[in-house]
């Protein structure tokens, strides 16, 4: 599965999470199996096309995340972790809040 993440860097899995507009690149994981298979980074989630996402994980609950659910992604926030690593860990355990409607 596809995840994509806001991230201030393309730092492998020390880049960190940041709201949207401050993003400087989208990490997006390649997840698969319990584990971050591939780590690609864009400048923004419209360079990728033809691409199912199935989630994106954003810095908070109050970033605009309709966009992401009109498009089928499904919307969790992180509680306290910052880096890529910290992020796919708790997304492993089912640590991460879901976002919605």
């Amino acid at each position: 599965m596809l995840i994509w993440i806001p991230v201030d860097s393309d730092n492998g899995n020390q880049a960190q999470i940041v709201p949207q507009l401050k993003a400087k690149k989208w990490a997006l994981i390649d997840f698969d199996e319990g584990e971050a298979k591939k780590i690609e980074f864009y400048n923004s989630t419209d360079e990728l096309s033809g691409e199912w996402v199935d989630f994106v994980i954003l810095a908070n609950k109050f970033e605009n995340y309709i966009d992401f659910m009109n498009e089928g992604l499904m919307c969790l926030v992180v509680r306290e972790e910052k880096t890529i690593e910290d992020i796919i860990t708790a997304f492993k355990f089912k640590e991460l809040d879901e976002i919605g409607l």
